[in-house]
């Protein structure tokens, strides 16, 4: 039974996140400590009390995901579940890099807040921003955005998350003169997501430049299992190509549906999205039904979880004697 662990990114973080893993592990509630040490303050209290508004802030949320994951991936793992791949949207690769063993934990979470904090830094809040582009491939989304864009008036592709929707980041004016033509050329649906910054495009170049320092003081090894980067949804193995790709997918669009697509073509069995939210393993669900989905974020979805893939396995095991 081929197992592949997916990990959530931005827009996934809700209050009350992995509150009950807290009460229940004590392991959960060191990895909560540990993280808090190095970002100087409790992530807990704000992951489990808020406020949302600054839980919701961009330099706040990656680091709570990533915890949130990373946790999950480990309770997972006491229960004898792993996997033999993995994938992360986004933020989410760095979750997956704690998971193949490629990058620590400390390491990651102090990344991601640094992460977040050059990324809103990159571009002032309201002048970029984000949609999502419902119904509309993916040639003809482009087509409007390079109609449109000129040097001081950008929108690109930033998530291509399947076949029918796109997200596309930018300029706010320019995300939203897309949008309306999007929708005028018959688009299903166009939404304006609610983001702070215009992430995955050319607008995050002056971001990149300073992640690429953090990046380059900090240690990366080869992987326990391959990871799946986000700009070329293809497997990585090694260290200095994990950081590589770590670096480049800042201003570079998320290949997720080419990322699901490698998972099936490999004849992945299941898919386990772990942290909080159901985004990815709803995507994968689309894409084929025939793959079982399962989400962890809490004890209640852990045993779910847990029981299902043992039973999977157990009727594995009987088909194969």
């Amino acid at each position: 039974m081929k197992i592949a662990f997916l990990f959530p990114g931005q827009g996934s973080q809700t209050v009350g996140m992995g509150s009950e893993f807290y009460k229940t592990s004590l392991e959960s509630k060191k990895l909560f400590d540990s993280a808090g040490e190095v970002l100087g303050f409790d992530m807990a209290d704000l992951c489990f009390n808020g406020p949302s508004e600054k839980l919701m802030l961009t330099e706040n949320a990656q680091p709570a995901l990533l915890i949130h994951s990373t946790i999950a991936l480990n309770m997972l793992r006491e229960n004898g579940i792993n996997a033999v791949i993995a994938a992360g949207h986004s933020l989410g690769e760095y979750s997956a890099n704690v998971a193949a063993g490629s990058i620590q934990f400390l390491d990651a979470v102090r990344l991601v807040n640094l992460r977040g904090r050059f990324m809103q830094e990159a571009v002032p809040v309201g002048v970029g921003g984000m949609a999502a582009i419902i119904g509309m491939s993916l040639d003809i989304v482009r087509g409007l955005c390079d109609r449109i864009s000129t040097e001081d008036f950008i929108v690109q592709p930033a998530n291509i998350n399947s076949q029918e929707q796109i997200v596309i980041a930018g300029h706010l004016r320019a995300v939203e003169e897309v949008s309306r033509l999007a929708k005028n050329e018959g688009a299903k649906k166009s939404v304006m997501l609610p983001v702070s910054a215009p992430f995955h495009c050319s607008l995050m170049k002056s971001a990149e430049i300073k992640l690429q320092k953090e990046l380059e003081k900090t240690e990366f090894v080869d992987h326990q299992y391959p990871v799946i980067s986000n700009i070329q949804a293809r497997p990585l193995t090694t260290g200095p190509l994990a950081r590589e790709a770590l670096i480049r997918q800042v201003c570079s669009p998320v290949m997720w549906a080419d990322t699901m697509q490698y998972l099936i073509e490999g004849e992945v069995d299941v898919v386990i999205e772990l942290g909080t939210g159901r985004v990815l393993s709803g995507l994968m669900r689309r894409f084929n039904k025939n793959v079982k989905c399962f989400q962890v974020g809490d004890p209640e979805s852990l045993k779910i979880t847990v029981d299902a893939c043992k039973t999977f396995l157990k009727q594995n095991n009987s088909y194969g004697t």
